[in-house]
């Protein structure tokens, strides 16, 4: 499939590139792009939380009572979970949640995530740019420029750019990745994807 090139202002270069048919027009596999978006998120928690049980609370093993007699339950421990200040039954631990997924599942949900873009007509490729100095009004021109002002774009470099980046930081709509952190999270988060020619060989060749 070819798509025009645009320039940062919006207009037709008069140019165009081709799409592999292989990564944009496949046909996307739902329950692959939840499984990698699922790992994605599992993979983010921290997994630092953390209660303490009664053995770790600081405090007094002295029996608060005597056994029998007192009408109430027996306790043998102020740190007994039951008393205001005592540890935690079952609480959370220290742990990780990531998880794993196969290359070839994660190859196919980007793919997937790519071809559902490309067949809500969602990906526009833009000519390398780049600015002077770092600038938030530099690149809110080239969104408001792409009609994206109102929608949660998502920009694919080639390589690190750090004008572009920190142009683009303070905005909340827009955010901006290089090809080798594109994930499918990203791409399925986003309402328009904005590809830079240099990353278009970079990412048919990582998903080929």
């Amino acid at each position: 499939m070819k798509v025009s090139v645009l320039n940062i202002k919006g207009k037709e270069t008069g140019r165009s590139v081709e799409l592999s048919k292989s990564i944009f027009e496949v046909k996307p596999n739902d329950h692959a792009v939840y499984l990698d978006v699922k790992r994605y998120l599992a993979n983010n928690r921290q997994g630092t939380n953390k209660t303490k049980e009664r053995a770790e609370i600081a405090g007094s093993t002295r029996k608060i009572k005597k056994q029998k007699g007192t009408g109430t339950a027996r306790a043998g421990s102020i740190k007994n979970p039951l008393f205001r200040g005592g540890g935690t039954i079952f609480g959370p631990r220290v742990r990780s949640y990531s998880q794993k997924l196969n290359k070839n599942v994660k190859k196919l949900a980007r793919k997937s995530a790519l071809s559902i873009k490309m067949k809500e007509k969602a990906i526009s490729v833009v000519e390398d740019f780049d600015f002077d100095t770092p600038k938030t009004k530099s690149f809110t021109d080239v969104v408001n420029a792409l009609g994206l002002s109102d929608k949660k774009a998502l920009f694919v470099l080639g390589s690190v750019n750090k004008n572009i980046y920190l142009s683009s930081r303070n905005l909340k709509r827009s955010s901006v990745v290089t090809n080798s952190e594109i994930s499918t999270y990203n791409i399925m988060n986003a309402q328009h994807l904005v590809l830079s020619e240099s990353s278009l060989e970079q990412i048919e060749s990582n998903l080929s």
